[in-house]
């Protein structure tokens, strides 16, 4: 068995005592693309901040588990070993790209400096390298790419240049966290491809954050889906879609276009997730739940194998 890039155990995130997440776990391989889906509030973003330790501590607490990346523990890393593993060992796509760039440096100097400090090149040699990375991710004429700077460029092309930062060192994992919001559609496509094709070609571990299973069902081999800092379902993506055992999982894909007929009204989830502190003791999906038993209310599930060991979930009145 090929050792898993990431590996989150049991991982519990608390803030003013109040439960971010709780018992979030889950692994990725090298090559391998896992979906985390689920709505916004659903403690993706956060568990992404959390595998690159770039949580504030405090008010956020690690109140459990463990995350290992390349069979190191993030947790018992001082900052010159985060240093090292930001932007080497992980990379990460922001979800927008025009706060994490910064607008009074060129581009070609942002993913230079990425280039001196991880690998110790020259400033003529990065500078070189970064053109090539412009050229890697689908930007036209990357030489005088480099001397614009942010505003300049369109929101696509700012997300390239994420991406060439992100892939800049040869992570052996790559984070992407909603990679194409506020992009137009064609656009979407285009940078969802380009991460498919970067992940199989470089051979990285991915995780990609989304709340659009229609990205996951394009792009990912595995899911896994959150509600209200839980994962309530794990699957291969065939699986998933096939045979969806989680109510909020059949919920979400009940929702997505491609299942409605044309034109017609889409269904929605009624209700909000519910904040840290008003999770309750049982199932925190119970509100929005269309089909709750007695149990929902008293008892929260843990995952369980749902016909197979690779599909699990955590539903005590799992759909048919």
């Amino acid at each position: 068995m090929t050792e898993p890039v990431l590996r989150v155990e049991g991982l519990g995130l608390t803030v003013a005592g109040h439960a971010l997440t709780e018992d979030v776990s889950f692994t990725i391989a090298p090559g391998e693309m896992l979906g985390l889906v689920g709505e916004s509030g659903c403690g993706k973003t956060v568990t992404a901040l959390a595998i690159m330790r770039l949580l504030p501590t405090p008010p956020v607490r690690v109140a459990s588990g463990r995350i290992v990346v390349d069979g190191i523990d993030v947790g018992g890393l001082d900052q010159s070993g985060l240093q090292a593993m930001r932007g080497d060992t992980v990379g990460m796509i922001f979800q927008e790209p025009m706060t994490s760039l910064n607008p009074v440096f060129r581009v070609g100097d942002q993913i230079a400096e990425v280039l001196e400090i991880h690998r110790g090149l020259s400033r003529g040699a990065a500078r070189r390298q970064a053109a090539e990375l412009l050229a890697l991710v689908g930007l036209p004429m990357p030489q005088e790419q480099l001397d614009r700077y942010p505003h300049q460029m369109s929101g696509g092309q700012r997300q390239r240049v994420m991406i060439a930062i992100a892939l800049a060192c040869e992570p052996k994992l790559l984070i992407a966290d909603e990679p194409t919001t506020a992009l137009d559609v064609t656009v979407q496509a285009q940078i969802l491809e380009l991460i498919d094709r970067l992940r199989r070609e470089l051979h990285m571990a991915c995780l990609l954050i989304t709340h659009d299973l229609g990205v996951v069902a394009e792009v990912c081999d595995r899911a896994a889906v959150m509600y209200a800092g839980r994962i309530v379902e794990e699957a291969p993506v065939a699986a998933l879609f096939a045979h969806p055992r989680h109510r909020y999982t059949r919920a979400l894909i009940d929702t997505m276009p491609a299942g409605n007929p044309p034109g017609s009204r889409l269904p929605s989830i009624a209700g909000m997730v519910p904040p840290p502190g008003a999770r309750g003791t049982g199932c925190a999906f119970v509100p929005r739940c269309p089909a709750p038993v007695d149990r929902c209310t008293a008892e929260r599930p843990d995952l369980a194998a749902a016909g197979s060991p690779e599909h699990r979930a955590a539903c005590w009145n799992p759909a048919a």
